[in-house]
């Protein structure tokens, strides 16, 4: 049945009457980009028609097109309404044709839906990396490509360090906003050097940090970070993962026993308003116009899990919340200020890093910035 929906929907892409030729300027050409995956992808850009395979990839295409971020999207995953409720919930009241816009319910592993895209017939169709073998296992990149419908990779969760900026570079370039895009670099490596220049020359002690992932979305522990993601934000804010010594990837699960013998001195929980997901859970729900007590009151009970028991972090109270998103957008400078600050107060004393984002929102976004993506028991440390 899908097949043969497939083959009528390809053939109604195909016919010259249906297709979307008339829209698309004589001002786009043909141009040849390299995509994430290291595939070689030529595109028609300016591009017109994007798809987005994961709604919080607004989060950058919001940062190029700032007047209006909603112009070239013809179809978007639903993962920003439910995974990040708040912001969503920013941008409909600045855009209220969002509500309007063609969602699809994404797959777990990231597998589009092909029906929707074909009949969007978008310019360029954006998938994270982690969606290449689903869509591809299929063959659906296979038949995009017979549809002449480009599809490109991109990447902030899995090496957001190595992948960002080509990321913005890339987005760049087929938007045809690539000074933008080197401006939003320049603002990164900025904030990125406050925190990495001073430890350079301070070389303090690292503490031994834990970072609990997806906290309060299941009951398992302990989900956490190898040596990338936020495993790498925190050596770059000057502490000491432990996950890196223990996991062989970006993701992974440490038993209670492992993280006890670790003994890690700060605990780092990424979590968020998952109501959607987990009604009633015990996520925190970080983001913007989080209210304080209520995120500081949801991460104390974090410090009573049995996988805590008796480490250095419990006695002092050096537990810290951090919005979980930054583990997937362009914004990580502002949890690796946020991280520095908390591992080091002294040493990054005069680091602001809510006003950091502010000044982010106010140049590059669409949306004012609204605190609430960071909390803390350690009351020096806020």
């Amino acid at each position: 049945m899908l097949r043969a929906m497939i083959a009528a929907l390809v053939l109604m892409a195909l016919d010259p009457v249906m297709t979307f030729a008339d829209e698309q300027s004589t001002a786009q050409a043909p141009i040849t980009v390299t995509d994430i995956a290291g595939r070689q992808v030529t595109v028609n850009a300016p591009v017109k028609r994007m798809l987005l395979g994961e709604g919080r990839q607004l989060y950058l295409i919001a940062s190029l097109e700032t007047e209006d971020p909603l112009a070239r999207i013809v179809a978007w995953r639903n993962d920003l309404i439910e995974a990040d409720p708040a912001t969503y919930a920013q941008y409909l009241q600045a855009f209220p044709k969002l509500a309007t816009l063609p969602a699809f319910v994404g797959k777990e592993n990231g597998l589009i839906d092909i029906e929707s895209t074909i009949v969007q017939k978008p310019d360029v169709v954006l998938l994270n990396l982690e969606a290449m073998s689903a869509n591809e296992d299929v063959s659906y990149i296979e038949k995009l490509a017979e549809l002449k419908i480009p599809v490109l990779y991109i990447d902030f969760r899995h090496y957001p360090l190595k992948n960002t900026e080509p990321t913005i570079r890339l987005l760049g370039k087929i938007m045809g906003r690539e000074t933008r895009a080197e401006e939003i670099i320049a603002f990164r490596h900025q904030a990125m050097a406050r925190v990495t220049d001073v430890l350079a020359r301070a070389k303090p002690q690292r503490p031994r940090v834990f970072v609990e992932r997806i906290g309060g979305y299941a009951d398992d522990c302990c989900l956490s970070f190898g040596a990338e993601n936020f495993g790498k934000y925190v050596e770059l804010a000057g502490g000491h993962n432990i996950g890196s010594d223990i996991l062989p990837s970006t993701f992974g699960q440490m038993n209670p026993e492992q993280v006890i013998a670790a003994d890690p001195e700060q605990v780092v929980v990424t979590s968020a308003d998952w109501e959607a997901y987990v009604p009633g859970g015990k996520w925190i729900p970080l983001g913007p116009g989080a209210d304080p007590k209520v995120t500081r009151k949801k991460l104390e009970w974090f410090t009573t899990r049995s996988a805590y028991t008796g480490i250095a972090a419990q006695k002092t109270q050096n537990f810290h919340g951090i919005w979980h998103q930054f583990y997937n957008s362009p914004y990580e400078f502002f949890a690796v200020q946020k991280l520095a600050k908390w591992f080091h107060p002294d040493l990054f004393a005069d680091i602001d890093p809510d006003a950091t984002f502010a000044e982010y929102h106010s140049r590059f976004l669409p949306i004012p910035y609204r605190p609430g993506y960071a909390v803390s028991l350690s009351d020096t440390a806020n």
